[in-house]
């Protein structure tokens, strides 16, 4: 289905805004940012008080610290904008609990085991969720090789986003003009076992 029209005459209430910002250091771990900011256009009534129109309901930060793995090893989170002040921020280190996981190793599910419902932040928490693929935008061209010829003949593993998308599942379009080496027809997932014994021309 195509994007809805946009209706003529409308109101903006609220806005959420979730900015994710990845860094290499100088040591050869990179860090990741994670900041969500939840705004409203009109003053708004919170438990410690009335909040401006403009003024930051929600403003929190989660940085973790990742090796070229995906490993992290160091994470914590900052809430400085919050609707119940000295309650919502009061998670003391908990997202320390995070130390230990790997971003493409279960990693949602491990963050609802370890700091769902009461143990943590609802809001830290969905942004946690959406930090792999931005890692992976991040490493493409400079941890992890993306081209064609990113494997060498002998090699039976293929770059590594092929089939984690619609877009360049191994029988689509998208895999036989650029990855041709990989391209599967019909044969989806189970096609990348092997890789095509023609090189393309």
């Amino acid at each position: 289905m195509a994007l809805p029209p946009a209706a003529p005459q409308r109101q903006l209430k609220h806005r959420r805004s979730i900015d994710l910002a990845v860094y290499a250091r100088d040591d050869g771990l990179w860090e990741i940012d994670a900041r969500l900011l939840d705004v409203k256009t009109r003053d708004t009534a919170v438990a410690g008080g009335i909040r401006a129109a403009g003024e930051p309901l929600h403003d929190m930060v989660l940085r973790l610290v990742i090796d070229t793995r995906l490993n992290i090893v160091e994470a914590g989170a900052s809430t400085t904008g919050m609707p119940y002040p000295g309650h919502c921020d009061d998670y003391g280190d908990r997202y320390s609990r995070l130390v230990g996981l790997n971003l493409f190793d279960n990693f949602r599910q491990a963050v609802k085991q370890r700091l769902g419902g009461v143990q943590g932040c609802t809001h830290l928490n969905e942004m946690a969720t959406i930090l792999p693929t931005a890692v992976i935008q991040a490493f493409a061209g400079e941890v992890l090789d993306i081209q064609e010829n990113a494997a060498s003949p002998s090699d039976t593993q293929p770059p590594f986003q092929l089939d984690r998308c619609h877009a360049l599942r191994s029988d689509g379009e998208a895999v036989r003009t650029f990855y041709p080496r990989w391209y599967r027809p019909h044969e989806g997932r189970a096609g990348l076992l092997q890789p095509s014994s023609v090189e393309p021309s």
